[in-house]
């Protein structure tokens, strides 16, 4: 009498040339798949499902890579088969991805233009499901001194204080200031609020010495200045 016991094909069972490490080292990440590259993070998956069953679970699951990278440690670690260890080796190379995106190719870039400050923090920005106020802290010859958090959640002129914006600007003696925002929708463009709130900045800077280049949204992807606006 035939078993009707269902078989489960590993990894392993898989010819050479459809494996994800082997096709990876031979044709370069570029020619791998989403999940194959999930796959090679999880490196092992259970006796009843492999490291790509599980990758394209996780991608069934959360609907999408970006939803995948937002997930929580707790929450990737409830999904059956991953648990704390493969959480935390996910959200290690997601977090490392974040912060070679925003390095640069110098350890001070400097900022020439709203698209290098975009670049600077887009990978950071663009996937956060709630609004992040940075401020980049820039010297005499506008190269980076340091990108910092002000305020997380929903922003309007009363939360986000003009204080906690050049404190530390001063502290580290910086010359000017570019503002930051995202808008978790993915549309970057500015409301009418951010105009407010860009001009209470500027005037707050000028009682101080410091100089606000400009104020960038971050969207999905896009962004927008409101010094090339006008709204500032």
């Amino acid at each position: 009498m035939e078993s009707t016991e269902p078989v489960y094909v590993t990894i392993r069972d898989l010819p050479e040339e459809e494996r994800p490490r082997e096709r990876l080292a031979k044709y370069g990440p570029e020619a791998v798949s989403t999940a194959e590259l999930l796959a090679i993070l999880l490196r092992t998956g259970s006796a009843r499902e492999s490291a790509l069953g599980l990758a394209e679970r996780l991608l069934s699951r959360f609907g999408s890579l970006r939803a995948i990278a937002n997930a929580t440690v707790e929450e990737l670690g409830e999904i059956k088969g991953v648990g704390l260890a493969k959480s935390a080796q996910l959200k290690a190379a997601f977090e490392l991805g974040k912060r070679l995106a925003a390095s640069g190719d110098e350890a001070r870039p400097a900022i020439r233009s709203p698209q290098d400050a975009a670049q600077l923090v887009m990978e950071d920005l663009r996937y956060r499901d709630r609004e992040h106020f940075q401020t980049i802290l820039l010297d005499t010859r506008n190269r980076v001194i340091k990108v910092r958090t002000v305020a997380v959640g929903a922003l309007n002129a009363n939360r986000v204080e003009p204080r906690e914006i050049f404190k530390e600007a001063i502290t580290h003696s910086a010359a000017s200031v570019i503002l930051v925002h995202n808008h978790p929708s993915g549309d970057p463009a500015p409301s009418s609020d951010d105009g407010l709130l860009t001009k209470r900045l500027v005037e707050a800077g000028q009682l101080v010495g410091i100089h606000v280049l400009d104020h960038l949204v971050i969207g999905n992807g896009r962004f927008v200045s409101l010094k090339e606006k006008n709204m500032m």
